[in-house]
């Protein structure tokens, strides 16, 4: 007859590396991901400064109309979608611990233990964050920069764009988790599925402050 120590980790499987092979598939998707975003930032760094027409990043431009404008980034409005999502990653961290420490008497009933929270708080900063992103591009093609105008604006929107899609991949993946917290509520023994989660959100938020660095803030 089987140990209940047996039946608790027939499920689980472990690599030769002591980690469940879902974490494993998880640095590893991370490991190709970061090649792609490398190639994206190193081709915005290639062609930065090459663009023969406005606009321009970090200058004042004139149109072919005569019209004068400054340089388009609005770096303020983007300091603050910044800040919001690495917000969304401290309240992805207490998500976690609220999962990991379900059960524990010194965190019932208390803001801090209550997963469901700090889930829905991650998902909605995210979502904020995407839509300071759709501000930002709704006010760039209105002054004239689409991805075809020039190559600031191919690289700009690819390199942004792509990193906007996985934000939006990783809100509907707390939304999925919030939604499986709600409806049967996530135990010590899903955190592993937390943590994965957490893994993927905390990736995305460290590629956003290299984007922001060196898009935004290195002229």
């Amino acid at each position: 007859m089987a140990t209940a120590a047996e039946h608790t980790h027939e499920h689980v499987h472990y690599t030769t590396t002591g980690l469940d092979h879902k974490k494993i598939a998880i640095w590893a998707f991370i490991g190709s991901e970061c090649m792609l975003f490398a190639a994206l930032i190193s081709t915005y760094l290639i062609y930065k400064g090459r663009s023969i027409v406005g606009p321009f990043p970090h200058e004042a431009w004139t149109s072919p109309s005569g019209q004068h404008f400054g340089a388009i980034l609005n770096i303020p409005v983007t300091s603050v979608s910044t800040f919001v999502l690495l917000m969304s990653s401290l309240a992805m961290v207490l998500a976690l611990e609220a999962v990991e420490t379900r059960g524990d008497a010194a965190y019932a009933g208390s803001i801090r233990g209550n997963s469901k929270f700090w889930l829905a708080m991650t998902a909605l900063l995210g979502a904020t964050f995407l839509g300071f992103q759709a501000y930002e591009f709704t006010s760039f093609v209105h002054e004239g920069l689409t991805i075809r105008t020039n190559l600031f604006g191919s690289s700009f929107f690819t390199l942004t764009g792509f990193h906007g899609a996985h934000v939006t991949v990783g809100v509907l993946w707390l939304l999925t988790l919030l939604a499986i917290d709600m409806k049967r509520g996530l135990a010590k023994k899903d955190a592993l599925l937390v943590d994965i989660c957490a893994l993927y959100w905390h990736f995305v938020d460290v590629v956003w402050i290299a984007i922001f660095t060196l898009v935004y803030l290195i002229k």
